[in-house]
């Protein structure tokens, strides 16, 4: 099948080339974003391979699906960034990644969490200009501590292992419990008394109308003081506004990012040289507790293999007339 694929980077060509050798599809790699504004460059093309920050509402789909396009293959287990009404309607089909390795992001939030507890990105910049003081740079131990995940599907199962091997009490929060977490001797509660008793909070969950802005000013009143928040998921899930204020209070005594709300205008490009004008963005830049990365906790090679060969896999279960178990 001739496959348009969006959003592509370096990485995107290196590993889907390497996949598509078993599948045999024709892919034609596009650098810009997918939106209504760039999908006339898929005119022909029956499928498109979107990413997460790709737009494809009801504009842009419209224009896909009179271009001949029959097929979105999303190459990210999330689907928010779809009109999956539309689509329907106009007899689209929309296929996703669902797992590709949860141990990538749940590694990730946690040495977002040693960053921020140890200090370890003030440290390192400080013995690069010879400066030696541990002044400043006090931690705690995370064995005996109290974390709170949010959300136990996969990778929040992974989390909770790996911070059970550190020897931390685990809440979660969920509305349906995971026996693996169970057998973990993970605690469920309520939301707001996780956060009441947690001195860290990891969010681990997908993001749906009821989960937009799950973090708010009111969730955070119950926040205990001082603690980490952590969001490896959807930027959609936290306010950034009220995420703000409650560092400027000391509510939140550490923040560690890697998605953010409005990450479509930033994440996966090299601005270094422009004035970004996402003034919530550069706020939270300049807080001495808060640790950003740009969406890479997918990234490892395990995981960018995984997504490769289920994309391609999910493209020809369709083109074949299989039933594709990605559908969405």
């Amino acid at each position: 099948m001739r496959v348009a694929i969006f959003s592509s980077k370096s990485y995107d060509r290196q590993f889907l080339t390497a996949a598509n050798q078993a599948f045999g599809h024709e892919l034609v790699f596009f650098e810009p974003r997918l939106t209504a504004e760039t999908a006339p460059l898929a005119k022909g093309f029956p499928a498109v391979c979107a990413f997460i920050n790709d737009r494809l509402d009801a504009a842009a789909l419209q224009i896909l699906a009179g271009s001949g396009t029959k097929l979105i293959a999303l190459r990210s287990a999330g689907f928010n960034n779809v009109d999956l009404k539309v689509a329907a309607e106009l007899g689209i089909k929309v296929v996703r990644v669902p797992a590709y390795s949860p141990y990538a992001v749940a590694e990730h939030a946690v040495g977002l969490i040693l960053m921020l507890d140890r200090k370890l990105y003030k440290a390192y910049n400080r013995v690069r200009d010879d400066n030696f003081s541990l002044e400043g740079l006090l931690g705690f131990d995370l064995h005996g501590s109290t974390v709170g995940v949010v959300g136990t599907g996969k990778i929040g199962v992974c989390f909770a292992q790996i911070m059970r091997g550190f020897g931390c009490h685990l809440l979660a929060y969920d509305p349906y419990q995971n026996p693996a977490c169970l057998e973990l001797g993970v605690q469920y509660l309520e939301l707001p008394e996780l956060l009441a008793k947690s001195d860290i909070v990891s969010l681990h969950c997908p993001l749906t109308p009821e989960t937009h802005h799950l973090i708010n000013t009111e969730m955070l009143e119950h926040f205990k003081m001082g603690a980490i928040l952590i969001n490896t998921s959807r930027g959609g899930l936290i306010d950034t506004q009220a995420a703000i204020a409650a560092i400027k209070s000391g509510k939140i005594g550490g923040f560690g990012i890697d998605v953010y709300e409005q990450e479509e205008d930033l994440f996966f490009e090299d601005l270094s040289d422009t004035v970004i004008q996402d003034d919530a963005f550069q706020l939270l830049q300049s807080f001495p507790n808060v640790v950003i990365t740009a969406h890479q906790g997918f990234f490892t090679r395990n995981a960018l293999e995984a997504i490769a060969q289920t994309t391609l896999a999910n493209i020809s279960d369709v083109e074949r007339g299989h039933p594709c178990p990605n559908q969405v």
